[in-house]
This record gives structure tokens, C-alpha cells and sequence, in this order.
């Protein structure tokens, strides 16, 4: 009678072998959020916005502030491909143009302050002896109004900035810190409460009674663990970020007006919102198709960085 059951030790097929040599952790994240529709849908419009932005203006090389007066308030029109404002200038090498400064701020607010949040949490939610004193502080920047201070810091630092800077790269300094060191405060206070949950699970405790360093223990089992709240975090944080520079824009506290950005396009176009509504409608649908695409991407991220949801 012949034997026909393969042996154990019997060696895998090259397929499997290879697939057990390449994988790695990212790897399974990839896989994970490649999974994700919406998060590759969100990752292909954010993409086209952002090369648009910065590739565009080379392109389409109309200078954004140049003046026709014989052209203002049309509509959209093969010379003017999302017409004209009440000067004349052409709204499409605007919203280009100011696309680059919006999502400029965006991104750097939102690391700045996903930067502190990060670590104000986890040295808060870790050590025990720093808890109280960092989310005293948080709690203070949480009882300070944002609005006012906004105001206050511009008014007494931007003349300042300026003259070291230029108009238009000290405005973008401090307005980055000002949104940066004003929005930290949840992304802390949601890490402290993961890291105080994940310090308590029993790899972190089996790490540390082999006399594993915080810092290793923070970095290998800490942080990977709580990277799911902090994509979160980084999501709201861009929306954030467009929005209150919008609204310092509209008080006439943020860039110069000849700086276009979303923002100012945006709250400059509402009083002819009767005449030129897409004066309204192209800055507003940038802001909202970046806003969307980014949080997209930060679902997938989330999926995919969890290692409870990641192999499912």
C-alpha cells in the first residue's frame, strides 16, 4: 500500500516561502489599508489636489494677481476656467496658488501640534509623577478662549515677524505656532487615556519586569499601540488648521490680501456670492474635498496601524 501523506517535514511551496519572507509588519499595514476603499480613494484625490497645487501654477502660468478690469465678475469661460473676481483676477491661478499656502499650514499646524499632544500624553499617561502637573497644564490651554488669544499674540508679534521674515513667511510663522501650541490639548488628553490602558496589558508589564527602559518600552510598545487615536487626531487637526486660518483671514489678521489662500478666497467672495457664486463655490469645494480625502485616509490609517483590527 503506498504512502501518499506528504511528510510534516515536508518543505512549503516557494509561493508560501516567499510570502513568510517578505512579510513584515509593514507590510500587513499596506495590505490592511490597501483594503480600505475609501481610504484609497481618499489617498488618490488628496494626491490630485496636492500635485495640483504645486505642479499647477507651473502649468497653467497665469499670474494670480494680475489685474483686468475689462474682465471682473465673469463666469466660467474658456480664458477664465473658473472666471474672475471683481478685480479682474483669474479665480483658478488663485485657488492654486492660494492652495499651496492652506495646505502648507494645515500640514505644519497639525504636526506642530500633533508633536506636542503626543508627548504630553504619553509622558503623562506613563509616568505617574508627571500626571498631575501636564494635565494641570492641559487643562489650562483647554480654560484659555483660543479666539482672543489668536487675536492678541498676531497683534503683538506680527509687525515683528515681519520685518525678520518678510510679510508673507512671518505671517506663515506665526500663525503655524499660534494654531500649533493652541490645538494640542485633545490629541493629549486622548493619548493619556490609551497609554494609561495599554501601560496595564500584560506585554508592557512583562517588558518592564526584565528590566526593559521606559524609553525602549514607550517606543516598542507604547507608541505603535496608540498611533491609531494620533491618525485621528492628525485628521482633525488639518481641518482645524484651514479653518482658523480662514477665520483670521476673514478678520483681516492673517496674510497680506494680495497672499491668496482658500480661506481668504473664501470669506472675500461672500459679498458677491449673488453675482459670482463660484467665487464661493471653487474655494469652499477645495477645502472640503482636502478636508474629506484627509479624514478618508485617516479611517484607513486607523484600520490598518490597529493591531487588533490588522490580520483580521
Amino acid at each position: 500500500m503506498n504512502d501518499v501523506v506528504q511528510s510534516p517535514e515536508a518543505p512549503l511551496s516557494e509561493a508560501v516561502q516567499a510570502d513568510i519572507k517578505h512579510r513584515s509588519l509593514w507590510y500587513d499595514v499596506w495590505q490592511q489599508f490597501r483594503s480600505h476603499k475609501g481610504a484609497l480613494v481618499g489617498v488618490t484625490v488628496f494626491v490630485v489636489i496636492a500635485i495640483s497645487v504645486i505642479v499647477g501654477p507651473f502649468i497653467y502660468d497665469v499670474d494670480p494677481q494680475y489685474l483686468d478690469y475689462k474682465a471682473k465678475n465673469q463666469g466660467m469661460s474658456l480664458s477664465h476656467l473658473m472666471g474672475t473676481d471683481n478685480l479682474g483676477r483669474d479665480m483658478f491661478a488663485q485657488v492654486l496658488a492660494g492652495g499651496r499656502t492652506s495646505l502648507a499650514v494645515g500640514v505644519t499646524a497639525m504636526l506642530l501640534s500633533l508633536t506636542l499632544g503626543t508627548l504630553v500624553g504619553v509622558m503623562a499617561g506613563f509616568f505617574g509623577r508627571l500626571d498631575g502637573l501636564l494635565m494641570r497644564l492641559t487643562d489650562l490651554f483647554l480654560a484659555l478662549p483660543i479666539l482672543p488669544l489668536l487675536l492678541v499674540a498676531i497683534m503683538l508679534f506680527r509687525d515683528l515677524l515681519r520685518s525678520l521674515f518678510g510679510p508673507e513667511f512671518g505671517i506663515f510663522i506665526l500663525i503655524v505656532f499660534i494654531i500649533g501650541v493652541t490645538s494640542w490639548m485633545q490629541t493629549a488628553r486622548i493619548v493619556r487615556g490609551e497609554v494609561l490602558a495599554i501601560k496595564q496589558r500584560e506585554f508592557v508589564l512583562a517588558a518592564r519586569s526584565i528590566g526593559t527602559r521606559s524609553f525602549r518600552s514607550i517606543l516598542r510598545h507604547i507608541f505603535p499601540n496608540v498611533l491609531s487615536p494620533i491618525m485621528v487626531s492628525a485628521t482633525l487637526g488639518v481641518a482645524s488648521a484651514i479653518i482658523t486660518e480662514s477665520a483670521l483671514s476673514f478678520l483681516g489678521l492673517g496674510f497680506p490680501s494680495d497672499f491668496p489662500t482658500w480661506g481668504r478666497l473664501l470669506f472675500d467672495g461672500v459679498p458677491f456670492l449673488s453675482i459670482t457664486p463660484e467665487r464661493v463655490i471653487w474655494p469652499g469645494l477645495a477645502i472640503s474635498l482636502t478636508v474629506l480625502s484627509v479624514n478618508f485616509m485617516g479611517d484607513g490609517l486607523r484600520d490598518a496601524l490597529d493591531p487588533r483590527i490588522r490580520g483580521r
